[in-house]
């Protein structure tokens, strides 16, 4: 579905070339949630603009769905980007517009008929929680309300992929987990390929399926999240679970919350199975697997004697 091969971005300035990505390669099969981690200045942003054709690279491929991103015409890329749901940390909402109006405008720049996009809006709308908000304005909303309407808009266009750029990182942990459960029953029902920017472990163990490190512009370390933490050398994997950890079997899933870092943990020492908050259902109908994250739904388990 997304498919990077020997990307490279060099900024000329006085001082000299910066390679802000230095022949980057990365593979995300369709359906999946990949997260993206590493620190500031790895290349984080550069790579979801040459992503979306915001920025063109100095060379390499991009291909999207099986499109090539860097050879289209400005016209061509801007219907291309149709087809890319973006999430961003600021949602930058219409303020004069209501959430409807909001989630409508992606499909009436497109000019879709009043009828067509009235009822996919009211969809969408549902899909995100937010059936009875229709009508308010954004300074009617909360932060975490906001961001569902902006998760909405950017689902408009049915897009077979979303790119979600520190969408939660300015919300409280509690509204970041709802989001990340709502990002996961959407991948979950629409079947989209969803790729995550986040400088927060919490976030990569709660809903993603797979994550790659980016340092200096180049993938150093990529998998999917039960093989990292199998191995348990690198140094993803020591961020995954840091060494303050209490001891969790991966045989079963933690609890909710940060469910690897903070599981709950029964007077005998074994991570808690059952009960309010814990494993089981999540709003959604979806549960937590090994390592905490959303996933299909799975008949309640009883707590342990």
């Amino acid at each position: 579905m997304i498919d990077v091969e020997e990307l490279r971005m060099v900024y000329r300035t006085s001082d000299g070339d910066i390679a802000a990505l230095d022949g980057l390669d990365l593979h995300i099969p369709a359906g999946e949630i990949r997260g993206i981690v590493g620190p500031s200045g790895a290349g984080k942003s550069t790579l979801i603009r040459c992503l979306t054709g915001l920025a063109r690279p100095t060379s390499g491929s991009v291909r999207i769905d099986g499109q090539e991103i860097t050879t289209l015409s400005e016209r061509e890329l801007r219907r291309r980007r149709r087809s890319i749901g973006l999430v961003f940390q600021d949602v930058h909402l219409f303020n004069s517009r209501t959430a409807a109006e909001n989630v409508g405008y992606p499909l009436r720049a497109a000019k879709v008929v009043r009828d067509e996009r009235e009822e996919r809006v009211t969809q969408l709308l549902d899909l995100v929680g937010l059936g009875d908000r229709g009508e308010s304005y954004p300074h009617q909303l909360s932060g975490g309300q906001r961001q569902r309407i902006g998760i909405a808009r950017a689902l408009a266009a049915e897009p077979p992929v979303l790119l979600c750029d520190e969408s939660s990182s300015a919300l409280d942990w509690a509204t970041t987990r709802q989001i990340l459960e709502l990002i996961a029953c959407v991948r979950d029902e629409l079947g989209i390929t969803v790729l995550i920017i986040t400088h927060e472990m919490s976030v990569v163990r709660q809903v993603c399926d797979s994550v790659s490190r980016l340092e200096r512009g180049r993938i150093t370390e990529s998998g999917r999240l039960i093989d990292i933490v199998s191995e348990g050398s690198t140094t993803l994997a020591a961020e995954l679970i840091p060494l303050a950890s209490p001891p969790v079997s991966l045989s079963h899933a933690p609890c909710r919350g940060d469910p690897v870092l903070h599981p709950r943990v029964d007077p005998g020492g074994t991570a808690c199975a059952g009960g309010p908050g814990e494993l089981g259902s999540d709003h959604c109908g979806h549960h937590r697997d090994d390592l905490g994250r959303v996933g299909r739904p799975v008949p309640a388990r009883r707590p342990r004697g």
